[in-house]
């Protein structure tokens, strides 16, 4: 009995003795983080885009994403720079009580945003807005981040919610004494930025690179796309639905569509510069001013939002920035039919006559629609081991 007692005592310093040396220690805090789960070599951030991304197929809107990268030349994405990011993006230590990362309401299975309408917090508390989606957010050329722009550059926001005392509660001061306590940022820091020094700055340049190496192109779309000189073309890989509501999608009203493309452009499937938009949720601004309530010299942004891509959009679900649609379907019908005559209403919604434009769209288009939405959805956001969580365990 004595033995079985003093092989337990000793089995926790057999099993550190055995620890290879190039995994990086444990941390002693409440709660106990687990080892890091990092590849040798990093893993490779900068994957060269498919070409047609960087080809305008002399459409009347430009597909290309020329011209609206906003990755700022002091902070191009480096594997190193990326890697660190990314263990950041999962660290709970970023929260007061260390429950909560960037990661718990960006998922990686919800194409990084989240399942909830809104995200909890620390505390439980909900979030103004529901989560938008990471993806693509390298191409959006004004640069601005959340839904109200509030942010001026991603390097701004991703310190944000860390401050936010809803979401994740830390103090600038707290910040710094968090990540130099853990003893497995030192090296990261070195491989990144050639010093352990931890300052603010470099925390948000390398969850910056991470989160901007987040690009979609591996969807059915891009399998038919990578097929064909010009997008709208027919996709040999698209069903005769999936076709039409190809066609729907791009085409302007004129040429019989439904003009989405106008909003959601290039092959980002983003927008390209027309910055927050209103578009009919309501007819009078009553609970969230959007964009106006950062731009108050602008009344004309009242319950105006900015466009997310529509990469993935089968998986981000709740829709819009009240998560009011729960489907797709729903969303769909709000263009169709309920789009309602704000005061702030987007051009691009009304009709000859200056009235939110009914589509009246049949049922079987707007089936194809839906149809063509599903295919912008890549399998990859949720297997790509480069942007999964590196902790094995939070909680040991």
């Amino acid at each position: 009995m004595k033995k079985s007692y003093l092989i337990l005592f000793l089995l926790p310093f057999l099993i550190l003795s055995c620890t290879d040396e190039k995994d990086y220690v444990p941390i002693r805090s409440e709660p106990l983080q687990g080892v890091l789960n990092l590849p040798d070599v990093p893993y490779n951030y900068n994957e060269q885009l498919p070409a047609y991304f960087y080809v305008n197929d002399n459409g009347p809107v430009p597909s290309a994403v020329n011209g609206i990268d906003n990755t700022p030349q002091d902070n191009l994405i480096t594997n190193d720079g990326a890697t660190l990011g990314r263990v950041l993006f999962y660290d709970k230590n970023l929260s007061q009580n260390r429950t909560t990362a960037c990661g718990s309401c960006h998922r990686a299975e919800k194409s990084f945003a989240d399942s909830s309408p809104f995200s909890h917090g620390l505390f439980g508390g909900a979030t103004k807005r529901n989560s938008m989606t990471l993806i693509n957010t390298r191409f959006y050329k004004r640069g601005r981040f959340f839904y109200d722009e509030r942010a001026a550059t991603l390097e701004k926001q991703v310190m944000m919610p860390i401050l936010d005392h809803t979401e994740m509660a830390l103090t600038l001061n707290d910040i710094i004494p968090r990540i130099s306590a853990q003893p497995y940022y030192s090296k990261l820091f070195i491989a990144a930025f050639g010093s352990d020094v931890v300052t603010n700055e470099r925390i948000e340049q390398a969850l910056s690179q991470f989160i901007r190496s987040m690009v979609s192109y591996s969807a059915r779309y891009d399998t038919g796309r990578a097929q064909v000189a010009n997008m709208r073309d027919p996709f040999s890989n698209f069903t005769a639905e999936e076709n039409r509501g190809k066609d729907l999608f791009l085409k302007s009203f004129a040429d019989g569509g439904v003009n989405c493309y106008a909003c959601h452009t290039t092959e980002a499937f983003v927008s390209h510069n027309s910055g927050p938009s209103n578009n009919g949720l309501d007819a009078v601004t009553t609970t969230d001013s959007g964009a106006y309530g950062f731009y108050t010299s602008a009344p004309e942004l009242a319950g105006a939002f900015k466009i997310p891509t529509l990469r993935n959009i089968a998986l981000t679900g709740p829709y819009m920035h009240d998560a009011r649609f729960t489907s797709l379907v729903q969303v769909i019908e709000h263009y169709n039919s309920g789009v309602q005559n704000h005061a702030s209403l987007s051009p691009v919604l009304k009709g000859p006559d200056g009235m939110p434009r009914q589509l009246n769209l049949s049922d079987a288009d707007k089936l194809a629609l839906l149809r063509f939405l599903n295919t912008l959805t890549d399998p990859t956001i949720m297997s790509d081991p480069r942007w999964f969580d590196p902790f094995i365990n939070q909680h040991l």
